[in-house]
């Protein structure tokens, strides 16, 4: 378990909480300090549980998860890496039923859940939130069906996202085969990252609330207004993921999904 963390002492106690309560499983938790002034030191300290670790990072990112995550996850021993926000809430057992999952499926890489979200957002924002995520579900449940790998990663690039980066649970050795988060990446490095562990590992989708997903005001993923960096951000990321996508597995494949993705997943 790797939690990034930066200047939310409340919100991480509740994560790390989270995770401890966990039963029929044994968790570490690494918590990655991205802030200057080390403020996630005192809530570890003060928790005083030999299963966290502390790190911080001695050059702080500035905002790039995908760095911070990275420095957090070698550190691990366990079989399974889930990448906790430090806002959000693993819900009572989540862990075994991931555990269970991985164990009946011994070759998949990814496994991962339905989300629901929650907080002091306003009403209006909250319903909306939720609506999307029903239907990430539905379009989850239906690739699921299908029994293709291709169908997850077409939704995932093209269509819909089927997850945020807490929700989904990978094993330690897919995450190494890969080599972790793109450091290029500022946004949607988690949606590279899953991409490419379903593509090349397979992927299960667990038909149970796998993560709480604490809404903000505006939640980046669906502001109404993104900020000219975050725009090009996200074009720039999208350009290149696809770019490494038909570099790795073909234009071919590439293109099929692009259009099975805008034509038969629009309808779903």
């Amino acid at each position: 378990m790797v939690i990034p963390t930066f200047r939310r002492p409340t919100e991480l106690r509740e994560a790390i909480s989270s995770v401890l309560e966990q039963r029929d499983v044994e968790v570490e938790i690494i918590v990655v300090d991205d802030s200057p002034e080390r403020s996630a030191e005192k809530v570890v300290d003060s928790m005083n549980e030999p299963r966290i670790t502390y790190l911080a990072n001695p050059k702080p990112s500035g905002g790039f998860p995908s760095v911070v995550r990275n420095l957090g996850w070698p550190h691990g021993r366990g079989e399974f890496v889930h990448f906790l926000d430090d806002d959000d809430v693993v819900p009572h057992g989540y862990y075994a039923a991931v555990k269970s999952a991985f164990t009946q499926h011994p070759d998949i890489g990814v496994v991962f859940c339905r989300i629901d979200p929650f907080g002091d957002c306003a009403t209006e924002q909250l319903e909306h939130e939720r609506a999307y995520f029903r239907k990430a579900a539905k379009l989850a449940s239906f690739c699921k069906r299908l029994r293709s790998r291709r169908a997850f990663v077409a939704c995932l690039m093209f269509h819909w996202a089927l997850l945020v980066c807490g929700a989904g649970v990978m094993r330690r050795r897919c995450l190494e085969q890969l080599g972790g988060f793109d450091r290029r990446l500022r946004l949607r490095e988690d949606v590279d990252l899953y991409a490419r562990a379903m593509r090349q590992f397979d992927v299960c989708f667990l038909e149970q609330v796998g993560l709480k997903y604490r809404i903000g005001s505006p939640s980046l993923m669906h502001a109404p207004v993104l900020a000219q960096r975050d725009l090009d951000d996200l074009r720039a990321a999208q350009t290149y993921t696809n770019a490494t996508y038909k570099s790795v597995w073909g234009s071919l494949e590439f293109y099929t999904l692009k259009i099975f993705a805008r034509t038969v997943l629009k309808f779903i």
